[in-house]
């Protein structure tokens, strides 16, 4: 059974969760190039620049109200003449990871994107993460670059792949 989800643009009192979801991928070394925790205080700046209508930052709802993850659209480069292009952030809590959610979530992203005004996405994924490789993949992202052992975590040279889709 397919586990029912709603989005709704994340507010001030959210940011908590989100840093704690994103908070828990940190050890695993398959997702973010953070290699310490970072604070509700850190990623002020990081959630003023969204905005729900160019650069929305959503939180994933369960049926009974708990955010089991959150999305992201935020600017590639910050010049004006990339402001069609968007980078996307996908992060589940732990417990949700592995069920199907990341699709729902990439299938929402991909229908909204062009009323942000984008029409460009793009994913930057570390070459040993797999799974996330696979799902941007089965929605038609394609390799647009492999940055080869750019980050070294915990002593072990990763590659960052950059996947693209244009939508239109």
């Amino acid at each position: 059974m397919a586990l029912e989800i709603t989005f709704r643009d994340a507010a001030l009192e959210d940011l908590p969760r989100i840093v704690e979801i994103y908070n828990s991928t940190i050890p695993g070394r398959m997702v973010t190039a953070d290699t310490e925790p970072v604070t509700v205080e850190d990623r002020l700046k990081w959630y003023h620049e969204h905005t729900p209508s160019k650069r929305p930052l959503w939180v994933v709802e369960t049926a009974a109200g708990e955010i089991c993850g959150w999305v992201s659209l935020q600017d590639f480069y910050g010049r004006a003449a990339y402001q069609a292009t968007a980078e996307v952030s996908i992060y589940l809590d732990e417990s949700f990871r592995g069920h199907g959610l990341g699709k729902t979530v990439l299938a929402k992203v991909i229908e909204a994107a062009p009323g942000c005004k984008v029409d460009t996405l793009l994913g930057f994924i570390f070459g040993h993460n797999q799974p996330s490789l696979r799902l941007f993949e089965k929605f038609g992202f394609e390799q647009w670059a492999n940055l080869p052992e750019v980050a070294s975590l915990d002593g072990i040279k990763r590659d960052l792949i950059i996947l693209g889709k244009k939508l239109s």
